[in-house]
């Protein structure tokens, strides 16, 4: 299990209802959370995936905007 952070748009309740089915949809992600009190609206993936593309993939269909918080930590192995 990996643990990814990025900075999305996803900033209130409403935005996290819309990006809810697809992040649910998303096989490799066993559970998220997006802290909406913080300026970078960080969301925190606990994920399988190693790079991340299949969750930005999600986020960017539900209409959001999103980029890994610190690459360098996203990719270690």
């Amino acid at each position: 299990m990996k643990t990814l952070k990025f900075k999305t748009t996803i900033k209130c309740s409403g935005c996290l209802a819309k990006v809810s089915p697809f992040l649910n949809d998303e096989q490799s992600i066993q559970k998220w959370t997006v802290d909406i009190n913080t300026p970078e609206k960080i969301l925190t993936v606990e994920t399988t995936e190693t790079n991340g593309e299949k969750i930005i993939e999600a986020v960017e269909k539900a209409g959001f905007k999103i980029e890994a918080k610190d690459k360098y930590k996203n990719d270690k192995l």
